[in-house]
């Protein structure tokens, strides 16, 4: 019996190297996305930005001290059509030339368990700060991990679709907006 217990504490401690902890910190933006998806007379559209900068640093073995900043070239939109890319530059959206970048910094992460987290921070758009609650899935992989979420903001919170726009029936006030991050270890 003490031979049997000896041998399973040798192999849990030969094991333990092999599920060290990794720091992501480098993202990998070609297998990164951001999207969005919202109604627009009731009819789903969907979106996404083409260029978004990260900055992160998350051990799954110390997600309490994680930390993340995403910050989204609002130029960058592809809302599936040159006219509707267009429209969304002007003050009633999301008045690009004076606010060109939309920021989420993390300030706290927290494990749900089975590699579920909960990011929270601050979202500001369009001058706009809104404290937001972000679930997001871990999913370690050879060579990079991804971390995918989605949540739902409410655009006139941020003053986006103002004016005639502002009309939750032609144009819905939930955007849901997904994402995956694809990052690799120290």
């Amino acid at each position: 019996m003490t031979r049997k217990l000896t041998l399973l504490t040798l192999m849990a401690a030969l094991a333990a190297p092999a599920a060290y902890a990794v720091e992501y910190r480098t993202v990998l933006p070609q297998q990164s996305r951001i999207g969005f998806e919202f109604r627009q007379m009731g009819v789903p559209v969907k979106g996404g930005f083409k260029r978004f900068a990260t900055e992160m640093a998350f051990d799954p073995a110390k997600p309490e001290a994680a930390r993340a900043r995403i910050e989204i070239d609002l130029a960058s939109i592809d809302a599936g059509s040159s006219e509707a890319d267009d429209e969304s530059a002007g003050k009633l959206w999301f008045d690009r030339a004076a606010y060109p970048k939309a920021v989420f910094v993390a300030s706290q992460v927290r494990a749900l368990g089975a590699n579920r987290y909960e990011m929270r921070g601050t979202l500001t758009l369009k001058g706009r700060s809104r404290e937001m609650t972000v679930p997001v899935t871990y999913t370690p992989g050879k060579g990079a991990a991804t971390f995918d979420g989605a949540f739902v903001l409410r655009r006139l919170d941020f003053g986006i679709g103002e004016g005639m726009w502002a009309d939750v029936a032609t144009v819905a006030n939930e955007v849901r907006v997904n994402f995956r991050i694809a990052a690799t270890g120290n």
